[in-house]
């Protein structure tokens, strides 16, 4: 096949998950992109349920008819106490993965422009003029390429920022009884033992009798398949509930870190999602940081005429906060929960998610961050600026 050959697209997606598929689907939603040809690839066909995102959020949004469930209040609890949060204006939503997928699909299946392959990729070369991609199968070349595969070895291979995982383990169960408090999400519950690490539960009510019941931690290392499990069945078993059964599992990891892998960005190749730093550094989310983001890239792609992608990315101070955050958990992973513990045992809720949405001011800035045990985060603020 000579280069004449090779099909050729305005944009390619290497990759379709959350952020890819936001991109697109609120190109479509523009209607800006309609004589552009844009190719999505991707090894995985998206058909099964491998995930579920959970953000939270004042109005409804574009995804709010594939939010399976919301809740307006959410239990934060330590070994020492317990505090039901009261969210509004805030509720905490959550989307299952396939209902994701099958929601922007079934919109990206009726636009002639748009193709999908069910290819893995193999090579990306970015050239003066174009961008090179092969995949096990063909080759194409394109424009402008959205890459959203993650490559850990980035961030792990260097140790000037610090890399943790937001590792857990889900079970969704059904009980006999009636056990559940359908109104309220468990949040954050540190009480189980934390063993040198920031451990917590996670609980998510879709019914009296049903729930996404996760173990979660925020550390280094990963566990054994075993730790997780053993933890959810003690943690259920200290709630009430002996007889129950699995409907489904799901584990992941998500990478924690400050790792500035826009600097990868180049001209005609951008980094997005998790590859692109847009997962929150601080706590994992993904979902609301990609919604943010997929819309601001959408509107870049309109508004530069020039379209040079590596000017895409802007720092905000609020990398520098999660940075110092992460940084103490990486040198002393045990505090985690004395810091969560200390800001939603007084603290505003409604404050801490905006804080969390980087949308406070600065003044709402200190409030938030005075929350917290001065020490460690002024070590942290030393050693930043010394580094």
């Amino acid at each position: 096949m000579n280069s004449s050959q090779i099909p050729h697209f305005d944009y390619i997606f290497t990759g379709t998950g959350l952020a890819s598929l936001m991109t697109v689907y609120k190109m479509i939603l523009s209607e800006k992109f309609s004589n552009k040809s844009v190719l999505l690839l991707d090894k995985d066909s998206k058909k099964i349920n491998d995930r579920t995102w959970c953000f939270w959020e004042k109005e409804e949004s574009v995804w709010n008819s594939v939010i399976s469930k919301k809740w307006d209040s959410a239990l934060f609890a330590n070994e020492n106490f317990k505090r039901d949060l009261d969210l509004k204006p805030y509720s905490y939503n959550k989307i299952k993965g396939l209902d994701f997928y099958d929601f922007v699909f079934e919109v990206i299946s009726q636009q002639p422009n748009i193709t999908f392959l069910n290819e893995k990729v193999t090579d990306i070369n970015e050239l003066e003029t174009h961008v090179f991609v092969g995949t096990e199968e063909n080759r194409f070349t394109c424009n402008y390429l959205f890459n959203s595969i993650y490559t850990k070895a980035f961030a792990e291979r260097q140790n000037k920022y610090p890399v943790l995982q937001q590792h857990f383990m889900g079970w969704f169960v059904k009980t006999r009884e009636e056990v559940f408090n359908l109104e309220e999400v468990t949040f954050m519950d540190f009480s189980v033992e934390q063993k040198g690490n920031t451990r917590f539960m996670y609980v998510l009510p879709t019914s009296k009798t049903e729930a996404l019941v996760e173990y979660t931690l925020f550390s280094e290392k990963l566990l054994l398949k075993e730790e997780y499990e053993n933890e959810i069945k003690i943690y259920l078993k200290k709630i009430g509930i002996e007889q129950y059964e699995i409907l489904e599992k799901e584990q992941g990891s998500i990478p924690m870190t400050c790792y500035p892998f826009w600097e990868k960005n180049t001209k005609r190749v951008l980094n997005i999602g998790t590859a692109g730093g847009w997962t929150k550094a601080s706590t994992g989310y993904t979902f609301k940081n990609s919604d943010k983001k997929s819309s601001k890239l959408v509107e870049f792609l309109q508004n530069d005429t020039s379209l040079n992608l590596k000017s895409f990315h802007q720092k905000s101070r609020f990398w520098f906060y999660d940075l110092l955050l992460l940084d103490i958990l990486d040198r002393h992973n045990e505090l985690g929960s004395s810091i969560f513990s200390s800001l939603f045992k007084k603290g505003n809720p409604e404050l801490i998610f905006k804080f969390l949405d980087e949308e406070t001011n600065l003044f709402e800035d200190f409030q938030v961050i005075l929350k917290c045990p001065k020490l460690p985060f002024i070590e942290a603020l030393f050693r930043a600026v010394f580094k």
